[in-house]
C-alpha cells in the first residue's frame, strides 16, 4: 500500500522530523520529487531517516563515491532530488546521525545557507527586474512572476537566520 503526500518545507530539519514521524506510524519514504512524497506501509519505526545537502551532485563521480560510502556504512539512499539526499537506516537503540562532529555539522549548515543565499539573491534580482518590466509592460505573467520572486525574497531570510542560529548554537555547545 502506498501513500502520497504533498508538502513544502523550507527547513530540512522540520522535513526530516516529519518524515521520521511518518515512519513511526509505519509509513516509510520511497520517493520524493519537489513537494511530492511517496510512502509505503511497513513495520512502524523500522527506519530512521536523515536528509543531507550533498557537497557534490549525486550523479558526479564524487557524489557516487559518497553514496557508495554511505551504503557500505549500512545507510540506504532512498532517493535524491537535486543535491538533496534522503537516507535511511534500520532503527537501532543508537541515534542515526550523519554528522557527529562540530566541523562537519557546520560545513553542512554553511552549504545550506550558501545555497539559500544564492536562491535569495537570484530572486531579488529577478524581482527587481520583473517589477521594472511590469511598469513598462502590460503582461500579467510578468506581474505574477514578480510576486513569486518577492515572496521568495520575503520568506527565505528567516530560514537563513534559523540556520545561522543553528551554527551559533553548535559553536556554544562545542565550548
Amino acid at each position: 500500500m502506498t501513500l502520497t503526500k504533498h508538502r513544502l518545507f523550507l527547513n530540512y530539519q522540520l522535513e526530516e522530523q516529519w518524515i521520521n514521524e511518518m515512519a513511526a506510524d509505519g509509513w516509510h519514504l520511497t520517493d520524493f520529487k519537489y513537494i511530492k512524497y511517496t510512502f509505503e506501509k511497513d513495520e512502524p519505526g523500522k527506519y530512521d531517516y536523515r536528509i543531507e545537502l550533498l557537497a557534490d551532485p549525486p550523479e558526479s563521480d564524487k557524489g557516487k563515491e559518497y553514496l557508495a560510502f554511505m551504503e557500505e556504512a549500512g545507510v540506504e539512499c532512498v532517493t535524491t532530488y537535486s543535491n538533496w539526499a534522503y537516507f535511511r537506516k534500520v532503527a537501532t537503540d543508537e541515534p542515526f546521525e550523519i554528522y557527529t562532529d562540530y566541523e562537519s555539522r557546520k560545513k553542512h549548515l554553511t552549504r545550506i545557507i550558501t545555497t539559500l543565499a544564492i536562491v535569495l539573491l537570484m530572486n531579488l534580482l529577478f524581482a527587481v527586474y520583473n517589477t521594472f518590466i511590469n511598469t513598462v509592460s502590460s503582461l500579467n505573467i510578468v506581474k505574477y512572476v514578480s510576486i513569486l520572486n518577492w515572496l521568495v525574497v520575503v520568506f527565505l531570510p528567516p530560514v537563513i537566520l534559523v540556520y545561522l542560529k543553528n551554527i551559533r548554537d553548535l559553536k556554544q555547545n562545542r565550548q
